[in-house]
């Protein structure tokens, strides 16, 4: 079992999450949430939490092509969660400074890590699974969800299409959720302070 080991605390020390880090104090500091704000923006959070611990228990990383799950519906549900917890905490932090950076994390998101990761990810799994990948690519959407999940020509064993405790661990969701726990606990402290 690989839970957190010391590669995964560098993954999340790099340079480029210490800079979302600080965006995230500084969202911190500038909000100003009310009841309303914490019960709407709730939603999305829990909404985009859910979607990436149910992403991440079928997840296979370098294994196989994962076409389970989350993946049945869209290609890209840990980056759509995290768009949806990303909305969420910007409706909880209800101020304009916070809406402000909002808009600037979806503009530097859409207008250049999205197209770049999509491209670079997309590349390595086209040459590594060739025509699956491209017939799968071709057939789900990356961020916006199909009505039916995604079937391919050929199914695997029944066990690849479970969701299983072992790969959410090995996929290190759990600090994310804590992260994102915590930060709802955060927000709901900043009200209870104002």
């Amino acid at each position: 079992m690989k839970h957190l080991r010391p590669r995964s605390l560098k993954k999340r020390l790099r340079p480029r999450l210490l800079a979302v880090y600080a965006l995230a104090l500084a969202l911190i500091w500038l909000a100003r949430p009310t009841p309303w704000s914490l019960l709407i923006g709730c939603v999305p959070v829990l909404v985009g939490e859910w979607l990436r611990i149910w992403a991440t228990g079928h997840l296979h990383k370098t294994d196989e092509l994962t076409v389970t799950g989350a993946y049945a519906y869209l290609r890209h549900p840990l980056y759509a969660g995290t768009l949806l917890i990303a909305t969420g905490f910007a409706i909880i932090a209800a101020s304009a400074p916070a809406l402000f950076m909002y808009g600037l994390l979806l503009l530097g998101y859409f207008g250049y890590y999205m197209p770049y990761k999509d491209r670079i990810e997309g590349a390595r799994l086209e040459s590594r699974y060739g025509d699956a990948y491209r017939r799968y690519a071709a057939a789900v959407p990356r961020l916006v969800p199909r009505l039916h999940p995604y079937r391919p020509l050929v199914d695997g064993p029944e066990e690849r299409a479970t969701w299983r405790k072992l790969r959410f661990a090995d996929n290190h969701e759990l600090g994310t959720a804590v992260g994102v726990g915590l930060g709802l606990l955060v927000m709901v402290g900043r009200y209870l302070l104002l």
